[in-house]
């Protein structure tokens, strides 16, 4: 006999809410494969798609208008 092992996660209502509609999205038959499907897409990522220089402070659009004029 196989024993599944499942454990209970905390989760704001809109994040349930989110993933309900992936669920849907992705026609998942459970969370469980949802979230896993949401794991596997974002190992994928390359690096590159984070910047080419993470330690650059992040943008504020009150430091662009310095340097623009309308």
């Amino acid at each position: 006999m196989v024993m599944s092992t499942t454990t209970t996660i905390e989760v704001k209502k809109n994040t349930a809410k989110v993933l309900e509609e992936i669920k849907g999205k992705y026609h998942a038959k459970s969370m469980d494969e949802t979230i896993r499907r949401l794991i596997s897409r974002a190992e994928n990522i390359p690096e590159s798609m984070f910047g080419a220089r993470p330690k650059m402070k992040p943008f504020i659009s009150a430091d662009e208008a310095k340097f623009h004029e309308l």
